[in-house]
């Protein structure tokens, strides 16, 4: 795929989950909307970052405020799952968050990961399978929507994940320690 194709393919992608979102925020319950909120303005965050946004300084600091906004609001509204007892939403949230962990240790520690690469690709495959089998269980009790939606968010944190792997081979000390072992 083309630079352009791929480009057009993120873009469609993120505005079907813009359209998810505003159905979940329209039509969900109170947990569902903010969740999804939270989770398309990180995405947004992590598309700038990673997929060749700003580098700029300028509005770093609203930036940073944004995104603590929304990794403050996911942890809630996975609480609000759990009060809720919508427990395969509580369990999508805390694999979702793990996997941002993943990603943000791949990002602010790049030579430790790289270092690390089989247990993070390991971890990653684990967290990802159990986005999957939580995207089937939607399935299997024929919550279309919710798998749809599911499904989508596996297709767009791919798009990141290769954002992140660019980024970390562009960095001169990864690129050196990757070259010092192979």
């Amino acid at each position: 795929m083309g630079a352009r194709a791929y480009w057009w393919f993120k873009a469609a992608v993120f505005a079907l989950l813009a359209w998810n979102t505003a159905v979940y925020v329209h039509s969900g319950t109170l947990s569902e909307g903010v969740d999804s909120l939270a989770w398309l303005i990180l995405l947004a965050l992590f598309e700038l970052e990673t997929g060749g946004g700003t580098g700029r300084r300028r509005g770093a600091a609203v930036i940073r405020g944004v995104r603590l906004a929304a990794a403050t609001a996911i942890p809630v509204a996975a609480a609000g799952y759990v009060v809720d007892r919508e427990w395969l939403d509580a369990i999508n949230s805390i694999l979702w968050i793990a996997v941002v962990a993943l990603l943000e240790t791949q990002l602010r520690f790049p030579d430790a990961a790289t270092r690390h690469r089989p247990w993070i690709i390991a971890a990653a495959v684990g967290l990802y399978s159990g986005l999957a089998s939580v995207a089937l269980a939607w399935l299997w009790q024929a919550d279309w929507f919710s798998a749809y939606d599911a499904a989508l968010w596996l297709l767009a944190f791919a798009t990141i994940e290769i954002n992140v792997i660019q980024v970390v081979r562009r960095w001169p000390g990864v690129a050196r320690a990757a070259a010092s072992r192979g």
